[in-house]
């Protein structure tokens, strides 16, 4: 059983455990019980408060989900609609208690594509929450890995172009730095929830060196005992970052 974060594979226990969830298979529940996906989608806001209050007892200091991606505008506008409306009573109700816990609160993607309520919402969020010191929770809402990294190459490419950045001084860290996750630590596990085995657009750049874990269990199913195991699995692997064994 999992007690805390795993170990790094240096033989110490690392500062920071950053779990990363693609929450999937709310349609599908909600299918399988001959109710509308809107349900589903519910249900799955008990997971994400099932999973937000146990990180902490676990080790977890950075929890990052994706809530809705940017290919996500494309489903029908009913839904869409619907996961906005779950949005808005996510914030309004679940903030004040998330701040009373001491969780930090932030938001990636693209906010232009946002309802301004829902902006204000975020804004409040972060804003009362951004001084806290417990888990650190991230949401991306809108969001595209390759927008992402794009707009970080853009940003790169306006500096040179400025003259303020010379292209010989353009490494890793000048990415890292302007990306939406700058500041965070990169994910250490991945998890993907309902059997789907890809990473759909989800933090391209991040997770490098994360370890993937997949699980058959759709989304509003999944609680503290699930990510126990997904965390055991982890602890089991041996992260060598491209160093030779042996």
């Amino acid at each position: 059983m999992v007690d805390a974060a795993p170990s790094t594979g240096a033989g110490e226990a690392a500062a920071d455990f950053h779990v990363a969830i693609i929450m999937d298979g709310n349609g599908r529940w909600a299918r399988a019980r001959s109710m509308p996906r809107t349900f589903g989608h519910r249900e799955g806001v008990k997971a994400v408060r099932r999973v937000v209050n146990c990180a902490p007892d676990l080790g977890i200091t950075h929890l990052t989900l994706f809530g809705f991606s940017s290919e996500n505008w494309t489903r029908p506008q009913e839904e869409v609609s619907e996961l906005m409306n779950i949005l808005r009573v996510y914030l309004r109700r679940e903030v004040a208690e998330l701040h009373r816990n001491n969780v930090r609160i932030r938001m990636l993607g693209d906010r232009a594509r946002l309802s301004a309520d829902i902006v204000a919402l975020i804004d409040n969020a972060e804003r009362l929450t951004g001084s806290n010191t417990g888990l650190n929770l991230t949401i991306a809402l809108s969001y595209g890995a390759r927008d992402e990294i794009t707009n970080a190459v853009r940003r790169i490419a306006e500096a040179v172009a400025a003259g303020t950045l010379c292209p010989s001084a353009i490494d890793e860290e000048t990415v890292q730095a302007h990306l939406e996750t700058d500041g965070l630590p990169d994910p250490d596990l991945l998890i993907r929830t309902s059997g789907e085995q890809r990473i759909s657009n989800f933090l391209l750049w991040q997770i490098a060196y994360a370890e993937l874990v997949f699980t058959d269990v759709q989304w509003p199913d999944f609680d503290r005992a699930h990510l126990v195991a997904a965390m055991e699995e982890f602890s089991r692997r041996d992260r060598r970052y491209g160093r030779a064994t042996g």
